[in-house]
C-alpha cells in the first residue's frame, strides 16, 4: 500500500491556484491545454475514487475522454475529489483482489499505481503549464519509478505514453519519472 496523501494534496493545490486566464495554455501532455488536463484529473479522480472501493459503474467502464468542458464547481469539487482518492486508497483493502477503472481490469494494486503516477504526472504537466512550484515525496516518486520503467522498456503505448526521453542517470528522481512518460523536462510555457 502506497500513501497517496501528499501526492494528491499537492496536485489539489495547484488546482486551487489556477486562474481563468490560465485554462487555455497549452500544457507538456500531448496537445491537451489546462482546461482539458484540468477536466481530466477531475475525471480520473472520480474512476479511481470508484476503482479502489470496486464500485464499477459509468465512471470506471468508460475510457478517459479528453475535452475542455468543466464542472460548473470544478474550482471545489476536482481538489475534493483527489482527496478523496486519496483517502479511498489509504484503505488497504483497496490495494486487495480485482479492480477495473478506463473499462480495463487489471489487479488492485497495479491500479493503485497507475492512479498515482496519473497524479504525479499530471500535477508536473500542471505545474509546469502554470509556472507553479511542484514537489513529490521522494518515496512517492520512489514507487512510481519501477512502474513508468516497465512501459518505458517496451512499445510506446498509444494514448498512455510517449517514448521516453533521455536524461542523465543522476537527473533528480522527477524529472527521471516524467521522462519516462515521454515528457521533457526541460519542457517550459
Amino acid at each position: 500500500m502506497i500513501d497517496m496523501t501528499s501526492a494528491c494534496a499537492g496536485t489539489a493545490t495547484l488546482l486551487d491556484n489556477l486562474d481563468d486566464e490560465q485554462l487555455s495554455e497549452p500544457t507538456p501532455c500531448a496537445a491537451m491545454s489546462v482546461a482539458a488536463l484540468t477536466s481530466h484529473l477531475g475525471g480520473l479522480a472520480s474512476a479511481f475514487t470508484a476503482a479502489a472501493a470496486k464500485q464499477f459503474g459509468q465512471s470506471t467502464d468508460s475510457p478517459p475522454e479528453i475535452s475542455e468542458d468543466l464542472d460548473a464547481d470544478w474550482r471545489t469539487s476536482y481538489p475534493e475529489r483527489l482527496r478523496a482518492m486519496a483517502a479511498a486508497w489509504g484503505d488497504p483493502s483497496a490495494w486487495e483482489g480485482t479492480s477495473r477503472a478506463g473499462g480495463v481490469d487489471f489487479p488492485a494494486e497495479v491500479g493503485g499505481l497507475i492512479a498515482l503516477t496519473e497524479v504525479v504526472v499530471h500535477g508536473w504537466d500542471l505545474a509546469r503549464a502554470t509556472g507553479q512550484p511542484y514537489a513529490v515525496d521522494e518515496d512517492v516518486l520512489k514507487a512510481v519509478l519501477p512502474h513508468v520503467t516497465t512501459f518505458a522498456e517496451g512499445p510506446p503505448v498509444e494514448g498512455l505514453f510517449d517514448a521516453a526521453v533521455p536524461v542523465s542517470e543522476d537527473a533528480p528522481l522527477l524529472d527521471r519519472v516524467v521522462a519516462l512518460t515521454g515528457r521533457d523536462p526541460r519542457w517550459s510555457r
